[in-house]
């Protein structure tokens, strides 16, 4: 098979996997005339964004579609009837830069099923990001997929060559991993992710001393994970109970929703169809919510224990708490303008520095970049207040909503 046929099968392989994005690592470029690569903004083949909003390009492969597991949700699952392939590691670092020489890409994203152990297909994923190192001198980025179980030298290795690492925990509660892809083991996953956050907070303590040492390198972007939404019965409060619990316990950079894709000749066990894409796109909005405006899982979901689709998280606990609005922006603390529908974290630190030397106006919002039709009914200026009846007529949350919109026929 000729290296072209197989980049159609692993790229198309590697769609699944949606934990790719290149942010968060160190700088670096060949810009002295040593080597080759960078991790400045790019455009190319895989496009991510990081949370800076910048594209982000990455080679975006399998090293081999082959796998010792069956696990029923996952395209290369061992029974499954697809076509086969494998790199070879020299073709992986060959393919790396030719693209990048080209303007392609300016990372690699490579992972793998598992073939042979754990061990030997982890050696061989580390085995390309050293070639690439150490004798190419490449300095783009490299996200490399952790092999649960590997041997902890190997872990180790890796993290000396890949900007981040990343394991799948796959499935939000242990159960379904069970019935899913029995041959993973839960506790193993949460093993590794243990060791990575070890050997993680051992490279930050090592760049925070002084010494005329230079620190070992260790995965600079940290770890990811990745769970599918929508394969299992698991509501929005258990997944995003899940996510609360890796990021507190893992310190991880990143958790991945990815709705199921019904794949060929799939299990009954299985979802016929699958979940709305809207669905996660509000799960990547709570989980938003988490990590920068200090929102916990129990006040992101209510009662019914799933996210609407229809308005995003923020708007939703906003019309549940209507009792703490309008709120006063010349006056309210960081926290409690966080939570204002309309308000992101930069608009928030932009009102704050503004209110500093000059009260805001309404003719500021737009300055400030505020979406003034959606913060309105919540806040209060010098010269806006709205009526008191405005937060609790009904039809608040229809102004919201998206308008209905007639659909095509096809034709």
């Amino acid at each position: 098979m000729d290296v072209q046929r197989k980049l159609e099968i692993l790229a198309d392989a590697a769609k699944y996997d949606a934990s790719c994005a290149s942010s968060g690592t160190e700088k670096r470029d060949s810009s002295d005339g040593k080597g080759m690569g960078s991790t400045a903004p790019g455009m190319g083949i895989c496009h991510s964004y990081a949370p800076d909003g910048r594209c982000i390009s990455l080679l975006k492969v399998l090293l081999t579609n082959a796998c010792n597991y069956d696990c029923l949700y996952c395209v290369n699952r061992a029974s499954s009837n697809v076509p086969r392939a494998r790199f070879t590691i020299d073709e992986v670092v060959k393919l790396t830069l030719d693209f990048y020489r080209r303007n392609y890409i300016e990372g690699l994203f490579l992972s793998s099923g598992i073939i042979r152990s754990p061990d030997y297909t982890m050696e061989q994923v580390v085995s390309v990001a050293r070639k690439l190192r150490e004798e190419h001198h490449f300095r783009g980025y490299i996200h490399l997929k952790t092999i649960p179980e590997a041997d902890d030298a190997l872990i180790a290795e890796a993290g000396r060559y890949a900007d981040r690492l990343s394991i799948n925990i796959e499935m939000p509660e242990e159960t379904s991993l069970q019935q899913f892809a029995p041959e993973k083991d839960v506790r193993a996953i949460r093993r590794t992710m243990g060791r990575l956050r070890l050997k993680l907070d051992e490279a930050e303590d090592n760049r925070s001393t002084k010494t005329k040492a230079k620190p070992q390198r260790f995965a600079p972007a940290g770890q990811s994970t990745q769970m599918i939404v929508g394969a299992d019965g698991a509501n929005d409060h258990t997944i995003l109970h899940t996510s609360a619990n890796l990021y507190g316990s893992y310190r991880l950079r990143r958790v991945y929703y990815s709705a199921f894709s019904p794949i060929p000749d799939a299990s009954r066990a299985l979802p016929l169809v699958q979940p709305p894409l809207l669905r996660e796109h509000r799960l990547y909005q709570a989980d938003w919510l988490m990590r920068f405006y200090g929102f916990d899982v129990g006040e992101i979901v209510d009662d019914s224990a799933m996210l609407p689709l229809d308005i995003d998280p923020k708007l939703a606990w906003a019309l549940r708490h209507r009792d703490r609005f309008p709120l006063d922006i010349n006056r309210a603390s960081r926290e409690e303008l966080l939570r204002v529908p309309g308000f992101g974290t930069k608009a928030v630190e932009r009102i704050i520095a503004t209110r500093r030397t000059t009260t805001i106006r309404l003719s500021d919002l737009a300055r400030l970049h505020v979406p003034r039709n959606k913060v309105l009914p919540f806040i209060v200026l010098s010269d806006h207040r709205p009526a008191p009846h405005r937060l609790d007529e009904a039809r608040l949350i229809e102004r919201f909503k998206p308008k209905a919109t007639q659909l095509g026929f096809g034709f």
